[in-house]
């Protein structure tokens, strides 16, 4: 037993970076987006989910296969060869998303356990939305500041597990027709308005450039090397293969219940007043149960990330027991007071955020790819002619999404 144990442990150690991309990409925005797409248009957007990580995937070993070569981050690298302004325009636009994604993705996690509290409060009311927020940002906060790099991972590993564990079983119990999502695969958009923003948001959600910069600087804070490469394609492939099941179980719920009525998921909760009907109390406590531990483990990296950038910026040791990183932390936890005390529509914003983060990824990929063709950087390991041309369709993809994102944006206002 002791003998599986360490195993499973030193299996998780090795596919951390990979963890940390799922803990961070499948949060409240995956899921609400996934479960729009799925009440609104059934199993039609499959596709999409599959482009989005079968491209993420290539992208992933990109940069990671950059860091371990080169020993330096993309932040660093941008920062080196194409200066401080324009790195530091890459960095003030992470820095951006991550505000805004901070906001929606607390705002979501209290939303749905308010819905789902409701019978057990004596008001109806369910639980107040400024203390769910107050005990899960504390909560988080407590973690980071007591924990190291790799505790962090630990802890992210066990969100991330039982977060596709409550998926995948909710899926089982509201299974839709197995044709429809084989008839999904084959490329289209619908002709509804909001159809666009949705895909947009869903490939925004898989794609966003955060990701990459992001998996040079975990990569880096493993210490591999060039000997490494297997080892980081295997992390990459697994993350990305996660990605592609969670968003596709996600969508798969709303798809097999939702959509055959015509309901349509505009808030969060929307998915918790119209799934517990149709799926019963048990399946959809199991539900919030997955979105509780999706948020969990996207705000874990949400409030770590800039931290982790500057350091990585400022060619800095990561140390979050700093006083500027723990202000930072601080301030991304207390922004996920603003939609319980102000009011919003959490949901808008994350997609609409998920879309506009599109914009900053085909350059941070361009740059990646200037860099990765210069033999005194590279040396013998330059990119191939192979992968500049999948890089190139790429970007123009990465740039067309988020024209069509864009232009759902403007239809909503």
């Amino acid at each position: 037993m002791n003998k599986t144990l360490k195993k499973i442990s030193l299996f998780l150690a090795t596919i951390g970076p990979g963890l940390f991309l799922v803990g961070y990409n499948i949060g409240t925005g995956s899921i609400t987006t996934m479960a729009s797409a799925g009440a609104s248009h059934g199993m039609i957007l499959t596709w999409a989910v599959l482009v989005s990580c079968v491209f993420t995937y290539l992208l992933v070993v990109t940069f990671g296969r950059f860091t371990l070569i080169t020993g330096e981050s993309a932040l660093q690298s941008y920062k080196k060869h194409f200066g401080k302004y324009t790195s530091g325009f890459v960095l003030v636009v992470l820095i951006f998303t991550e505000m805004v994604s901070s906001i929606g993705v607390m705002a979501i996690v209290t939303d749905v356990v308010k819905e789902w509290s409701r019978p057990l409060t004596s008001d109806g009311d369910g639980f107040n939305s400024i203390i769910l927020t107050a005990v899960f940002g504390g909560t988080l906060v407590f973690l980071l500041f007591n924990g190291r790099y790799n505790f962090i991972e630990k802890i992210l590993s066990v969100f991330v597990a039982l977060m596709g564990i409550c998926f995948i079983l909710t899926t089982f119990m509201v299974i839709p027709d197995a044709g429809a999502v084989i008839s999904g695969l084959i490329p289209s958009i619908p002709a509804e308005a909001n159809a666009g923003l949705i895909v947009a948001g869903m490939i925004g959600t898989t794609m966003g450039g955060v990701l990459y910069v992001t998996r040079s600087i975990t990569i880096k804070q493993k210490d591999w090397n060039v000997s490494d490469l297997k080892l980081e394609k295997r992390d990459a492939f697994i993350s990305s293969m996660l990605m592609f099941v969670l968003s596709i179980a996600i969508m798969a719920a709303a798809a097999g219940t939702l959509y055959p009525l015509g309901l349509h998921v505009e808030n969060a909760i929307d998915m918790i007043k119209l799934l517990e009907p149709l799926a019963g109390r048990f399946a959809v406590s199991i539900f919030v149960a997955g979105i509780v531990c999706a948020g969990l483990s996207s705000l874990f990296p949400h409030y770590m990330l800039v931290p982790l950038l500057l350091s990585d910026y400022f060619n800095e040791e990561f140390n979050l027991s700093k006083p500027r990183n723990r202000a930072i932390v601080i301030f991304y936890a207390a922004l996920g007071f603003v939609v319980p005390v102000f009011g919003g529509r959490p949901v808008v914003v994350m997609i609409a955020s998920q879309a506009l983060a599109l914009l900053i990824t085909p350059m941070i990929i361009i740059m990646m790819q200037v860099i990765q063709n210069k033999s005194e950087i590279m040396g013998n390991y330059r990119m191939s002619k192979i992968m500049n041309v999948v890089l190139i369709v790429i970007s123009l993809f990465t740039v067309y999404i988020a024209v069509v994102g864009i232009i759902g944006i403007i239809e909503i206002f």
